[in-house]
C-alpha cells in the first residue's frame, strides 16, 4: 500500500466493477448520489418508510460494492444518477454509504478510503456513536471526512457534510487514546441502544482494528470480529494493549502524516506512515484472516470464510 498511489487503486470490497459513464467527477455531487442511491435501515422513520423486514436483515451483509449495485439493478432498471423512490435503494449501514462513496470517488481519481470511527453528531454531543464515514482528498487540499448518510440536508448538521470536524467523527485510534489517556469516558463510545450493552473500551478496541483493516484495503462489515477484535476482555494481555496503543496512535495520525508532499520532508514522513501501517497489519493479532466470525444483526454470529488472507 502505498501512501499516495492505494486510495486511488479500488479494493476488492469497493471495486464496483463496470462504473457507469455519466457518474459526477465532484465529491459533493457523488455524495448526493450515494445519499439518493441508499437508506439507512434504521432511518426508514425519519422518511415516513417502513423498511421491509427482509431488506434490513439482508442488505447490509452484502460485503461487496460489486453487490450493492447488483441490488440497486435490481430493484430499478434507470441509472444510477436518475432519482430514487426509497423503495427502490439499498438498505444498509453506514459503512456501506462510507464504502459506496469511496468506491465513486476512485472511480474518478480522487483518493479516498474508508474510516472507521464514532461520530457525535447523532444526539446531544455527549455520545460517540459508532459510525463510519469516507476520508478523501480533493485536489486543492489535504485530507478531508465526508458523510454521504448526512448529505443533501437528510440530517440538520452544523457543518459541512464534505469536511466533517474532526472533533464531531474521532477515527477509532482517537477515541482509543483518549479512553487510555482518561481524557473520555468508554462507557459513551458504542451503539446507544440502552437494550443492549454495546459500548465500553471493548467496543473501540474493535474500531480500531477495523480501521486499521480498512487503511489496508480490507473494508469489513461492522459486526466482522477477528484476533483483538474479538478477544474478551478479560483475555487482552499487556503486550496487546501495547500493540493497540500503537495502532491507535499511528491510525490516527494518518490524515496528517499521508497528505500529499510539498517536499522532501513531508514525503519521506507519508512513506513512514505507510509503512508502518503495513507492519501493524502483518501482525496475526491485527490482519484479517480467511475465516472471520461476523456478529450480524438480525442472522445470529456465524463463521465466514473470505476469499483471500489475509487481506480479504
Amino acid at each position: 500500500m502505498d501512501s499516495y498511489d492505494f486510495p486511488l487503486r479500488q479494493s476488492r470490497y469497493s471495486d464496483p466493477g463496470a462504473v457507469p459513464a455519466d457518474l459526477p467527477a465532484g465529491p459533493r455531487e457523488l455524495a448526493v448520489l450515494v445519499r439518493n442511491l441508499l437508506i439507512h435501515r434504521e432511518e426508514g422513520g425519519r422518511f415516513g418508510y417502513a423498511v421491509p423486514e427482509e431488506r434490513r436483515r439482508e442488505d447490509a451483509e452484502a460485503r461487496y460494492v460489486g453487490g450493492i449495485l447488483r441490488v440497486l439493478r435490481e430493484r430499478g432498471p434507470a441509472p444510477l444518477t436518475v432519482h430514487r423512490e426509497l423503495g427502490e435503494r439499498f438498505a444498509g449501514t453506514c459503512r456501506d454509504f462510507a464504502l459506496l462513496l469511496c468506491a465513486f470517488l476512485r472511480a474518478t481519481g480522487t483518493a479516498a478510503r474508508v474510516r472507521c470511527g464514532f461520530a457525535t453528531y447523532f444526539g446531544d454531543g455527549s455520545f460517540h456513536e459508532d459510525h463510519w464515514v469516507t476520508e478523501y482528498r480533493p485536489r486543492d487540499g489535504g485530507w478531508r471526512l465526508a458523510d454521504a448518510q448526512v448529505a443533501d440536508g437528510a440530517y440538520d448538521v452544523p457543518f459541512d457534510p464534505l469536511d466533517v470536524p474532526r472533533d464531531r467523527f474521532l477515527v477509532a485510534g482517537a477515541g482509543w487514546l483518549a479512553c487510555r489517556a482518561g481524557d473520555a469516558d468508554p462507557d459513551t463510545f458504542g451503539v446507544a441502544l440502552p437494550e443492549k450493552h454495546l459500548r465500553g473500551l471493548w467496543f473501540v478496541r474493535g474500531n480500531v482494528v477495523r480501521d486499521l483493516a480498512a487503511l489496508n484495503g480490507v473494508e469489513v462489515l461492522p459486526w466482522d470480529a477477528w484476533g483483538l477484535a474479538a478477544k474478551e476482555e478479560a483475555e487482552v494481555t499487556v503486550d496487546d494493549l501495547a500493540l493497540l496503543d500503537e495502532a491507535a496512535g499511528i491510525t490516527a495520525a494518518v490524515a496528517t502524516t499521508a497528505s500529499a508532499p510539498d517536499s522532501a520532508t513531508d514525503s519521506a514522513t507519508a512513506t513512514v506512515s505507510a509503512s508502518e501501517v503495513r507492519r501493524l497489519y502483518a501482525d496475526p493479532r491485527l490482519a484479517v484472516p480467511a475465516e472471520i466470525t461476523s456478529h450480524t444483526t438480525y442472522l445470529g454470529v456465524r463463521k465466514v470464510s473470505l476469499p483471500g488472507s489475509p487481506r480479504g
